[in-house]
């Protein structure tokens, strides 16, 4: 079943075949394509030299539940979801851009998914940006990794009282991405709620600016 497939891919910033870097939006639930290329070119000073590709979910939403469900419950549009980012990371990596070179980025569902893409697929990438997001199922799911991080920048940015993402799913995330090798900024907002502030986007911007640096 391709939920997702045929969905239009924005792109802003330079073409992929003359970036330095890339980067995957991912948007949270009810929201769109646009909404996080928006957000990703609020952060990100210079695109001159980045690609932005953010993908568009059928419906608006990645998956019909909460993350904190089972995970076979949000099937098979999970793993539709999942088959888009990995979709976007293989055409990144056929124009000669390795992984390190790629941020994945995501707000809300869209955190979700671009976390728990990179705990299925670690690796060292530019970085990971979870703005109030988790890693997908109940607390404790069993994972298996294959592979680590090494050294990958994951940035966890969450309100201390976000009525969609509980605290200890933030810190348990945090907690397995550390256990992988990754270097692990875990940002906790007191009474922030679930949005995005200006603190979060300098740490986009970082993540960016370095992944386009070192290339």
């Amino acid at each position: 079943m391709r939920i997702h497939e045929g969905q239009r891919v924005l792109r802003a910033g330079t073409p992929l075949r003359t970036a330095r870097a890339a980067v995957i939006l991912l948007h949270g639930r009810g929201a769109t394509a646009e909404d996080i290329l928006s957000l990703g070119e609020q952060a990100i000073e210079d695109v001159s030299c980045v690609s932005l590709l953010a993908p568009q979910a059928s419906g608006n939403a990645w998956y019909p539940l909460r993350f904190l469900a089972p995970l076979d419950q949000n099937e098979p549009h999970l793993g539709a979801a999942l088959g888009v980012v990995a979709g976007l990371v293989r055409e990144v990596e056929s124009v000669g851009l390795a992984l390190s070179r790629i941020v994945l980025a995501g707000f809300s569902q869209g955190a979700c998914l671009a976390l728990e893409y990179a705990a299925r697929n670690p690796g060292r990438y530019a970085g990971v940006l979870g703005l109030s997001g988790a890693l997908i199922g109940p607390p404790g799911t069993p994972r298996s990794p294959k592979g680590g991080m090494a050294g990958t920048p994951v940035y966890l940015g969450c309100s201390d009282r976000d009525p969609h993402i509980p605290l200890p799913s933030v810190e348990e995330t945090a907690a397995f991405f550390r256990g992988l090798g990754a270097e692990v900024d875990k940002a906790i907002f007191p009474g922030m709620g679930h949005t995005v502030n200006a603190e979060e986007l300098a740490e986009f911007q970082s993540l960016v600016s370095a992944a386009a640096a070192a290339a």
